[in-house]
Protein backbone atom coordinates (compact mmCIF):
# COMPACT_ATOMS: atom_id res chain seq x y z
CA UNK A 1 0.00 0.00 0.00
CA UNK A 2 1.33 3.52 -1.15
CA UNK A 3 0.19 6.45 0.71
CA UNK A 4 0.39 9.82 -1.55
CA UNK A 5 2.32 12.73 0.47
CA UNK A 6 -1.23 14.79 0.67
CA UNK A 7 -2.69 11.79 2.83
CA UNK A 8 0.85 11.39 4.50
CA UNK A 9 0.71 15.38 5.72
CA UNK A 10 -3.33 14.91 6.90
CA UNK A 11 -2.61 11.81 8.33
CA UNK A 12 -0.83 12.95 11.15
CA UNK A 13 -2.90 16.03 11.01
CA UNK A 14 -5.87 14.47 11.73
CA UNK A 15 -4.32 11.94 14.53
CA UNK A 16 -2.80 15.44 16.41
CA UNK A 17 -6.61 17.15 16.13
CA UNK A 18 -8.05 13.84 17.71
CA UNK A 19 -5.22 13.86 20.05
CA UNK A 20 -6.00 17.99 20.78
CA UNK A 21 -9.70 16.75 21.63
CA UNK A 22 -9.41 13.88 23.51
CA UNK A 23 -8.36 15.32 27.18
CA UNK A 24 -9.69 18.30 29.03
CA UNK A 25 -7.11 20.07 31.25
CA UNK A 26 -7.26 17.64 34.17
CA UNK A 27 -6.71 14.74 32.00
CA UNK A 28 -10.28 13.08 31.58
CA UNK A 29 -11.24 11.45 28.18
CA UNK A 30 -13.65 13.62 26.73
CA UNK A 31 -13.61 13.11 23.26
CA UNK A 32 -16.62 11.98 22.98
CA UNK A 33 -18.66 15.48 23.73
CA UNK A 34 -16.14 17.18 22.29
CA UNK A 35 -17.28 15.83 18.59
CA UNK A 36 -20.70 16.12 19.75
CA UNK A 37 -20.38 19.53 19.83
CA UNK A 38 -18.28 19.65 16.75
CA UNK A 39 -21.05 18.06 14.85
CA UNK A 40 -23.33 21.08 16.48
CA UNK A 41 -21.15 23.50 14.70
CA UNK A 42 -21.20 21.92 10.87
CA UNK A 43 -22.56 24.84 9.47
CA UNK A 44 -19.79 26.64 11.14
CA UNK A 45 -17.14 24.12 10.21
CA UNK A 46 -17.96 23.42 6.54
CA UNK A 47 -16.39 26.67 5.44
CA UNK A 48 -13.08 25.04 6.59
CA UNK A 49 -13.34 21.47 4.41
CA UNK A 50 -11.28 22.51 1.56
CA UNK A 51 -8.58 24.62 3.92
CA UNK A 52 -8.23 22.38 6.64
CA UNK A 53 -10.03 19.20 5.81
CA UNK A 54 -8.41 17.57 9.00
CA UNK A 55 -9.98 19.86 11.52
CA UNK A 56 -13.85 19.12 9.71
CA UNK A 57 -12.83 15.50 9.44
CA UNK A 58 -12.89 14.70 12.96
CA UNK A 59 -16.67 14.83 12.80
CA UNK A 60 -16.74 11.62 11.05
CA UNK A 61 -14.80 9.81 13.82
CA UNK A 62 -16.12 6.12 14.27
CA UNK A 63 -18.96 7.04 11.78
CA UNK A 64 -17.36 5.23 9.13
CA UNK A 65 -17.20 1.50 7.82
CA UNK A 66 -14.79 0.16 5.47
CA UNK A 67 -16.09 -2.84 3.38
CA UNK A 68 -13.50 -2.99 0.70
CA UNK A 69 -10.24 -2.55 1.58
CA UNK A 70 -8.41 -2.56 -1.22
CA UNK A 71 -10.89 0.03 -2.48
CA UNK A 72 -9.86 1.84 0.93
CA UNK A 73 -5.74 1.33 -0.18
CA UNK A 74 -5.90 2.57 -3.54
CA UNK A 75 -7.72 5.78 -2.10
CA UNK A 76 -5.19 6.78 0.03
CA UNK A 77 -2.75 6.56 -3.25
CA UNK A 78 -4.35 9.10 -4.50
CA UNK A 79 -2.86 13.58 -4.60
CA UNK A 80 -6.24 15.86 -3.59
CA UNK A 81 -6.82 16.24 -6.97
CA UNK A 82 -7.18 13.00 -8.01
CA UNK A 83 -9.10 11.14 -5.78
CA UNK A 84 -12.42 9.26 -7.43
CA UNK A 85 -15.64 10.47 -6.94
CA UNK A 86 -18.20 9.79 -3.77
CA UNK A 87 -20.17 7.63 -5.21
CA UNK A 88 -17.34 5.31 -6.74
CA UNK A 89 -16.16 4.99 -3.17
CA UNK A 90 -19.84 4.55 -1.17
CA UNK A 91 -20.83 1.23 -2.03
CA UNK A 92 -17.91 -0.15 -0.36
CA UNK A 93 -18.45 2.81 2.46
CA UNK A 94 -20.85 2.09 5.94
CA UNK A 95 -22.12 5.11 7.19
CA UNK A 96 -23.82 5.11 10.87
CA UNK A 97 -27.06 6.97 10.79
CA UNK A 98 -25.88 9.64 12.13
CA UNK A 99 -22.89 10.52 10.24
CA UNK A 100 -25.05 9.95 7.17
CA UNK A 101 -27.16 12.85 8.45
CA UNK A 102 -23.64 14.85 8.46
CA UNK A 103 -22.89 13.52 5.07
CA UNK A 104 -26.10 14.50 3.72
CA UNK A 105 -25.48 17.79 4.73
CA UNK A 106 -21.60 18.12 3.29
CA UNK A 107 -22.75 16.87 -0.11
CA UNK A 108 -24.71 19.61 -0.65
CA UNK A 109 -21.60 21.98 -0.33
CA UNK A 110 -19.52 22.63 -3.70
CA UNK A 111 -16.49 20.41 -2.41
CA UNK A 112 -18.77 17.57 -0.30
CA UNK A 113 -18.18 14.77 -2.62
CA UNK A 114 -14.41 15.64 -2.19
CA UNK A 115 -14.12 16.07 1.10
CA UNK A 116 -16.05 12.91 2.22
CA UNK A 117 -13.55 10.87 0.23
CA UNK A 118 -10.78 12.72 2.40
CA UNK A 119 -12.90 11.87 5.69
CA UNK A 120 -13.24 8.45 4.70
CA UNK A 121 -9.33 7.80 3.96
CA UNK A 122 -8.62 9.65 6.79
CA UNK A 123 -10.83 7.48 9.41
CA UNK A 124 -9.36 4.73 7.46
CA UNK A 125 -5.83 5.38 8.12
CA UNK A 126 -6.41 5.60 12.25
CA UNK A 127 -8.57 2.07 12.30
CA UNK A 128 -6.20 0.38 9.98
CA UNK A 129 -3.03 -1.19 11.36
CA UNK A 130 -0.26 -0.39 9.55
CA UNK A 131 -1.79 2.85 8.11
CA UNK A 132 -1.50 4.54 11.55
CA UNK A 133 0.90 6.56 12.50
CA UNK A 134 3.61 5.95 15.14
CA UNK A 135 2.69 8.20 17.96
CA UNK A 136 6.00 10.69 19.04
CA UNK A 137 6.66 9.73 22.20
CA UNK A 138 6.42 5.90 20.93
CA UNK A 139 8.70 6.98 19.08
CA UNK A 140 11.13 8.55 21.41
CA UNK A 141 11.47 5.83 23.96
CA UNK A 142 11.63 2.76 21.12
CA UNK A 143 14.67 5.12 19.94
CA UNK A 144 15.80 5.58 23.30
CA UNK A 145 16.18 2.08 24.30
CA UNK A 146 18.04 1.17 20.95
CA UNK A 147 21.08 3.76 21.54
CA UNK A 148 20.68 4.13 25.49
CA UNK A 149 24.58 1.94 25.79
CA UNK A 150 25.64 3.77 22.67
CA UNK A 151 27.44 7.35 23.75
CA UNK A 152 29.40 9.39 20.70
CA UNK A 153 30.12 12.14 22.94
CA UNK A 154 27.68 14.67 21.29
CA UNK A 155 25.27 17.04 23.22
CA UNK A 156 22.22 15.52 24.37
CA UNK A 157 19.36 17.17 22.61
CA UNK A 158 21.24 17.73 19.14
CA UNK A 159 21.59 13.19 19.89
CA UNK A 160 17.95 13.15 20.24
CA UNK A 161 16.81 14.94 17.48
CA UNK A 162 18.97 13.03 15.52
CA UNK A 163 17.70 9.96 16.83
CA UNK A 164 14.13 10.79 16.42
CA UNK A 165 14.59 13.03 13.28
CA UNK A 166 12.61 15.71 14.59
CA UNK A 167 13.20 19.34 14.84
CA UNK A 168 12.30 22.67 16.45
CA UNK A 169 10.67 24.38 13.94
CA UNK A 170 8.49 23.58 10.80
CA UNK A 171 11.28 22.64 8.35
CA UNK A 172 10.48 19.10 8.23
CA UNK A 173 7.01 19.91 7.31
CA UNK A 174 6.10 19.79 3.12
CA UNK A 175 5.10 23.17 1.33
CA UNK A 176 1.76 21.84 1.43
CA UNK A 177 1.59 21.46 5.23
CA UNK A 178 2.83 24.74 5.96
CA UNK A 179 0.80 26.30 3.65
CA UNK A 180 -2.01 24.50 4.56
CA UNK A 181 -1.54 24.92 7.83
CA UNK A 182 -0.76 28.74 7.35
CA UNK A 183 -3.77 29.23 5.62
CA UNK A 184 -5.91 27.57 7.95
CA UNK A 185 -3.99 30.06 10.86
CA UNK A 186 -5.04 33.35 8.92
CA UNK A 187 -8.67 32.02 8.57
CA UNK A 188 -8.90 31.35 12.24
CA UNK A 189 -7.50 34.77 12.81
CA UNK A 190 -10.15 36.48 10.87
CA UNK A 191 -12.59 34.28 12.65
CA UNK A 192 -11.24 36.30 15.87
CA UNK A 193 -9.12 34.07 17.31
CA UNK A 194 -5.47 34.34 18.68
CA UNK A 195 -2.80 32.58 16.88
CA UNK A 196 -1.12 29.75 17.87
CA UNK A 197 2.57 30.42 18.22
Amino acid sequence: MTISPFFEDLRSAYQSELDDLRFDSEGGDVLSARLADKRGELDFLIQMMRLSPEMVAVIFHKGFSFHEPAMMDNLIGHAADELPEWDELKAGIGLQPWAEKLANVVLKQADGEWFLSVAAALEYMNVTPGTAPVRQHDEVEDEEDDYQDEDDGQDDEQSSDQRTGTLDSDEDLGDDAKSRRDNADDWMSDQGFERKN
